[in-house]
């Protein structure tokens, strides 16, 4: 049995995390402020005698004691809502807090994995996106406070690696959505099903003619934790590779939700990037890894799910 430390453990991505370490037989501390996750996400394992939580801010420190054998750095606001809502916070929670999760493996010895984004792509003239392209960020446009922020955050991990032989891993998450993605969480995927299911306009910004690349989030995690067991430090894409424009995910969301609703234009909020499209080739090779579950399939899981929610009265 492996202890294990997940911060951002009650997010949408850390929270399924745990689940994942906890059904393998691991034992689970998950350490979060519940700024943007939620504990109800980890009610379910309220009383799974392997797992705990800790509320704490990173930022300050990770109040761990005991043996640690694993560090999975997933703290940080995801949504362009959440992160524009707290632009200081959201660095440092990827300066300061990065730093004191390296600091936290570094005194164990343990491997240590940081959730990094495609957003450090930024607006790619690379199509797709290997993990060997640079990125095209403005840093001094409003999404670098999280572009750039990760970008500084892999920088920290790779020098502890080199500084400290620190076993340490980078997992560059693209689009992922699932249960347990809060209605109100900001992202497009969540945006169009909650509109959809209450019959309201679906919200497009822009043309509609920008590209995604949407993993199930089951998927997703099963790739991160491929690469947190294997001995891989370079970073790797998780994602999927299927790319598809808003106006098409329009299409798949109405018929997935059985949604007559109409659309309705916005204009594109400044930075937001035009294509993004994982290159998955290091994570097919070195990981053995692949998204398997479709976007229609995927979708009407996390339709059942926010249904299921609300039935029981939570937003």
């Amino acid at each position: 049995m492996a202890r294990i430390v997940v911060t951002g453990g009650s997010g949408f991505v850390g929270s399924h995390l745990c689940d994942v370490f906890l059904a393998r037989g691991d034992e689970v501390v998950a350490v979060d402020n519940l700024s943007t996750g939620r504990l109800q996400s980890l009610a379910h394992l309220a009383e799974h005698p392997a797992f705990s939580f800790v509320r704490a801010d990173v930022c300050e420190a990770i109040p761990v004691e005991g043996r640690v054998d694993g560090v999975l750095h997933f703290a940080s606001p995801a949504s362009p809502p959440e992160y524009l809502a707290v632009p200081l916070e959201t660095l440092d929670v990827s300066s300061i807090g990065t730093r004191r999760a390296l600091d936290l493996a570094l005194a164990n010895d343990a491997r240590f994995l940081l959730a990094s984004t495609s957003e450090i792509y930024g607006d790619p003239v690379v199509h797709p996106q290997s993990e060997s392209y640079n990125g095209n960020v403005d840093p001094g446009a409003p999404r670098a406070v999280y572009d750039e922020a990760k970008r500084f955050a892999e920088t920290l991990t790779a020098t502890y690696r080199r500084l400290y032989d620190l076993p340490a891993a980078i997992v560059r998450i693209f689009n992922t959505y699932g249960p347990r993605l809060r209605p109100a969480d900001g992202r497009v995927v969540s945006n169009f099903m909650i509109q959809a299911i209450d019959g309201k306009p679906l919200t497009v910004y822009g043309s509609g003619g920008q590209t995604r690349s949407f993993c199930y989030v089951d998927d997703e995690v099963r790739g991160i934790v491929a690469l947190f067991d294997s001995g891989v430090s370079d970073p790797v894409n998780i994602g999927n590779p299927n790319e598809i424009t808003m106006l098409e995910l329009v299409d798949v969301v109405r018929e997935v939700t059985g949604s007559s609703s109409e659309v309705v234009f916005e204009p594109l909020p400044v930075g937001d990037p035009t294509r993004r499209r994982p290159d998955i080739t290091r994570a097919r090779t070195l990981l053995g890894w692949e998204p398997t579950v479709t976007l229609p399939n995927g979708l009407a899981r996390m339709r059942d799910w926010y249904l299921e929610e609300r039935r029981h009265g939570r937003e």
